[in-house]
């Protein structure tokens, strides 16, 4: 049986704002949501973004000639205890496909480091070994090959085995417990966790004349091993998982009404940002000031121009029409939108949204008659 529910909004389409500066860093933006739900989502996204999502990580060293964590290495500057902490450091990255389950084995990447007199003296005497020196079968991605693990001295030959897994959060080395661990094998705490921050806030939006529903704006960086696009998708899908298993008590089905009684059409809320002032989207001053000086003064009149034009406006800049695409994109909203079909075009933009203005403010001086 199924039980008519109201409308809720929901947002149609993501914005995702990345910064070039910043390649692990991405914002995600996401409206209009009903009041609350913006915190109780992004509250579940970033806990599930920081505890749940998972990366492979170096977790044993076995170093030919060592037999134990606390001891110096001949040729080698640093002991095995800062190796260790220079290996925690790696940053490897492979996503396993479910065509393929052994990708998520515990694999061991073998390699022989090899020093020679020449690379010393290239080096001005001592030879800086990486990760990237280390890992070089292929099977993982590494994201941080120029990590130093240790400075070279001396020629030598050494063999290096590294046993890598995936998991997820922080797992410490007494954990660990791998049926064929080697008596000079190093166990290594792992932190598998690939998200290093999560941020999100949530803002007032507009939906028609309501102003209280929620923006929700996740921030998302990551060490490299995921994307953050791939971390906020991955997250999304683990939330779902865990929701699911509520879906088995189902006495009935939700229906929801598309258009309650009394809202405005898809077109009367495309006509109601039309008619939104430029100060009422939250623009930069020199954007506004900009806008206001090329007599743009609704949203209407500022989607009708082409965006090539708009960098004719004085003291119009790039920074200025990057904020104002990201602004209207969030509104769902384009710069060069054609609105003939609503008989709105450059020549008579100011007077059609006068005369929207006009009709909306006698429909409200109406409904507040009714009411009193």
């Amino acid at each position: 049986m199924a039980v008519m529910y109201g409308k809720f909004e929901m947002p149609q389409k993501i914005l995702v704002n990345e910064d070039p500066a910043r390649p692990n860093f991405a914002q995600f933006i996401a409206e209009p949501f009903e009041p609350g739900f913006g915190h109780t989502l992004g509250n579940s996204m970033r806990r599930i973004l920081l505890t749940s999502l998972e990366a492979p990580a170096i977790v044993s060293l076995s170093i030919e000639g060592v037999s134990h964590e606390f001891t110096a290495i001949e040729g080698i500057i640093e002991d095995v205890t800062n190796i260790v902490l220079n290996l925690k450091g790696a940053l490897l990255r492979k996503l396993p496909l479910d065509d393929d389950t052994s990708s998520r084995d515990l694999r061991v990447l073998s390699s022989i480091v090899e020093v020679s007199q020449d690379d010393l003296d290239s080096g001005g005497g001592t030879y800086v070994v990486t990760l990237g020196d280390i890992v070089q079968d292929g099977f993982y991605e590494v994201v941080n090959p120029d990590l130093k693990i240790f400075s070279a001295t001396k020629p030598m030959s050494k063999r290096i085995d590294l046993k890598v897994m995936i998991g997820r959060g922080y797992v410490p080395s007494e954990r660990f417990d791998f049926p064929e661990k080697t008596v000079n094998e190093i166990l290594i705490d792992a932190s598998f966790s690939p998200v290093r921050m999560v941020n999100y806030y949530v803002e007032y939006t507009r939906v028609g004349q309501d102003t209280d529903f929620d923006r929700l704006v996740i921030e998302v960086e990551t060490d490299g091993r995921v994307t953050p696009s791939e971390a906020v998708t991955f997250s999304s899908q683990i939330w779902l998982k865990h929701i699911d298993v509520y879906n088995q008590l189902k006495t009935h089905s939700l229906v929801f009404n598309s258009q309650e009684k009394g809202t405005a059409t898809d077109e009367d809320e495309l006509l109601d940002k039309l008619c939104l002032r430029i100060d009422e989207i939250e623009l930069s001053v020199r954007s506004t000031n900009c806008l206001s000086g090329a007599d743009i003064n609704t949203i209407a009149e500022l989607i009708l121009i082409p965006e090539r034009e708009m960098l004719g406006f004085k003291n119009f800049g790039k920074k200025s029409l990057h904020e104002i695409k990201d602004k209207l994109s969030a509104m769902g909203l384009s710069l060069g939108t054609d609105l003939s079909k609503y008989g709105i075009t450059l020549d008579n933009v100011k007077e059609k949204m006068q005369e929207l203005h006009e009709k909306k403010k006698s429909k409200n001086d109406v409904f507040t008659l009714e009411e009193n």
